[in-house]
């Protein structure tokens, strides 16, 4: 999660509440899902991973597309399908809690944005924590995808200007992974020193990218454009720092 907060969720007692089955009680009928709307919203109102919130609040293909995550059934798709779905629904969902006053700007607002807001679909609540613990990570085992999610933070990845599709899915990932590594203000790299400054990204879910690449360095040197600095992390031990997070908000907030 994008929160290191676990001792604060085990004194509050939180638990999973990610369901197993979906009942939506509108569902929609087969081919009537679409990321279009939310597609057409990112395009509209996203530009370099600035998020305009204030147009966002008053464009109705926005509250159209949260309907729709309403009433469909994500069990029902294939695998690619169903993770795109659920990228698309964590990064919707994390844009709506800041339309709704949330903000992961300090401890206890962290709280109550990743955790004690939930969110609907199909048919069921949860919330963006469980979503990104015991779904995404937990069911799709693709460290990817935490170029993917945004949590509506300056120091998230940067929130793409299209909705993520199956068709489309492993491009989309690779691209997102590529551009979030090789960002300077997110992850730099000291040669002369063999030093690597990275995200605190990596610190959080080492062990996602330990599994796929026996190491951090060297899950990190598949995506690095720079082949020589690429070389280097897959093979010369460097030192790992990370860079403190800067929690403040990814775009201007709407007013009320």
């Amino acid at each position: 999660m994008r929160v290191a907060m676990i001792v604060l969720i085990a004194v509050l007692g939180g638990c999973s509440t990610v369901p197993t089955n979906y009942r939506p009680a509108m569902p929609l009928a087969p081919g009537e899902y679409s990321h279009q709307p939310f597609d057409q919203v990112l395009q509209a109102h996203v530009r370099d991973g600035v998020v305009d919130y204030p147009a966002i609040l008053n464009d109705r293909r926005f509250a159209q597309y949260l309907d729709h995550l309403d009433r469909v059934d994500p069990n029902s798709l294939p695998k690619d399908d169903r993770l795109a779905l659920w990228i698309n629904t964590y990064n919707a969902y994390a844009i709506k809690g800041i339309l709704d006053g949330y903000s992961p700007g300090t401890w206890v607002g962290r709280y109550r944005y990743f955790i004690g807001r939930t969110y609907r679909v199909g048919g069921a609540a949860l919330n963006l924590y469980d979503l990104e613990r015991d779904i995404l990570i937990a069911q799709f085992h693709d460290p990817r995808m935490h170029f993917a999610i945004v949590c509506a933070s300056a120091s998230c990845p940067r929130l793409q200007p299209r909705a993520y599709t199956g068709a489309e899915l492993n491009q989309q990932l690779d691209q997102g992974a590529r551009e979030f590594i090789n960002d300077p203000a997110r992850n730099r790299f000291d040669r002369a020193n063999r030093v690597a400054y990275l995200s605190k990204v990596f610190d959080w879910f080492t062990e996602d990218f330990e599994v796929q690449a026996g190491s951090l360095q060297r899950y990190i040197a598949r995506y690095v454009s720079d082949p020589v600095l690429a070389q280097e992390l897959a093979t010369v031990p460097y030192r790992i720092e990370f860079l403190d997070y800067d929690w403040s908000l990814n775009g201007p907030l709407p007013r009320r």
